[in-house]
């Protein structure tokens, strides 16, 4: 062990930080058979404050032109700064093991497996996990909630279309005739709902959480008679009913972070984020979708009224070929599979008319002579 009482050497101060207090002392350093750290005060009097072994001495992450080490046997924020380059050198010379923790090509491997096998885990959880999760929370949410978050989606979804609710007396009569059959055949309660025509030149209709079913003025201008409008409203009440709205909003949300995780905050993460969240969302919508539609075959056999004037309406707006991204089949299944399982449950009415003639005048005439 070397002798402590020694004059020390020109070029051995350092910056030691105990590891147990914020204060910076200015100590001396002595190289024996170990590392001994003393304040200069306490140099003559034969007193250390740290005495660290050469293999247990690690080095730690610092600028360039300083040596920042600690060690093993001493407080896990114990650090000591050296400044002075031959120190450094002669110190380094001493410490077998100082860069033994710093990451090798065998450390660099096991990073990658450990960082692939993460990200396949986020995949599966994305492809598998969210999706369960979702199905199983969806029904769970209290209602006050629900109406919450579907009076916001309200306000996006009007500023969307730049729709104004359709007010025509006689055509909103004629229109909540048509929504109370359908609602009580789908055995919906009566404050779970809310109905409405937004003036817009977007064929569309759509269901937000919280129970409010609206249709596009121009969804109706294309309808030829109340069964084809009816059929879509129906398969609208089957998300309300099979909670879907929430089930996605969940869905996205947990699908979203979880991507983003995975890719982090990097140029054009953006568009890889939005890719992937539409191929992973696209089988789950189209459940969803497939679901609504058996629910409203159910209902129109229900009402004694045919399925199939519904897929007609809509394979009559979108065409052969679906449309662009702003119909009603956006995120729906082909449209020619839909009209061919809604023929296949075509029925010869069996039950009254949903409106009679003049109601269907006046709900085709919900949005007056404006134009839109």
């Amino acid at each position: 062990m070397s002798d402590v009482t020694a004059e020390p050497k020109p070029g051995q101060t350092a910056i030691f930080f105990d590891g147990l207090s914020s204060r910076r002392r200015q100590v001396v350093l002595t190289l024996g058979d170990a590392l001994e750290i003393a304040e200069p005060s306490d140099v003559q009097a034969g007193s250390v404050v740290a005495r660290w072994a050469y293999d247990d001495i690690r080095r730690a992450d610092s600028p360039a032109g300083i040596l920042r080490l600690t060690s093993t046997s001493a407080p896990p924020l114990a650090r000591l700064e050296i400044r002075d380059a031959a120190l450094s050198a002669d110190l380094i010379a001493r410490c077998p093991r100082m860069d033994e923790h710093r990451t090798t090509g065998r450390g660099v491997a096991k990073i990658v497996g450990w960082s692939v096998a993460a990200a396949v885990s986020i995949v599966c959880v994305v492809l598998f996990g969210v999706p369960l999760a979702a199905d199983r929370l969806a029904p769970l949410v209290p209602k006050p909630i629900e109406r919450r978050i579907g009076d916001a989606s309200e306000v996006q979804v009007k500023t969307i279309f730049r729709g104004q609710a359709c007010d025509d007396a006689a055509g909103q009569a004629a229109f909540r005739k048509l929504v109370n059959r359908l609602r009580d055949a789908a055995g919906l309660d009566d404050d779970a709902m809310t109905s409405g025509v937004l003036r817009t030149s977007v064929p569309n209709a759509f269901a937000l959480p919280g129970g409010k079913v609206y249709v596009l003025s121009a969804l109706l201008d294309k309808a030829e008679n109340p069964d084809e409008l009816a059929g879509i409203l129906a398969h609208e009440l089957g998300h309300l009913k099979h909670h879907d709205n929430m089930r996605g909003l969940i869905y996205n949300g947990g699908t979203s972070f979880l991507i983003g995780l995975l890719f982090g905050d990097v140029t054009g993460s953006s568009a890889v984020i939005f890719a992937s969240r539409s191929v992973v969302e696209a089988s789950y919508s189209r459940e969803a979708e497939t679901g609504a539609d058996t629910f409203a075959i159910e209902i129109m056999h229900k009402l004694g009224r045919s399925p199939k004037p519904a897929a007609e309406l809509m394979f009559r707006i979108t065409g052969k070929e679906g449309g662009g991204l702003a119909s009603i089949l956006a995120s729906h299944p082909l449209t020619e599979d839909r009209l061919a399982r809604m023929t296949s449950e075509d029925r010869p009415a069996s039950g009254p008319p949903l409106l009679t003639d003049k109601e269907w005048q006046a709900l085709k005439g919900i949005c007056g002579s404006g134009k839109i």
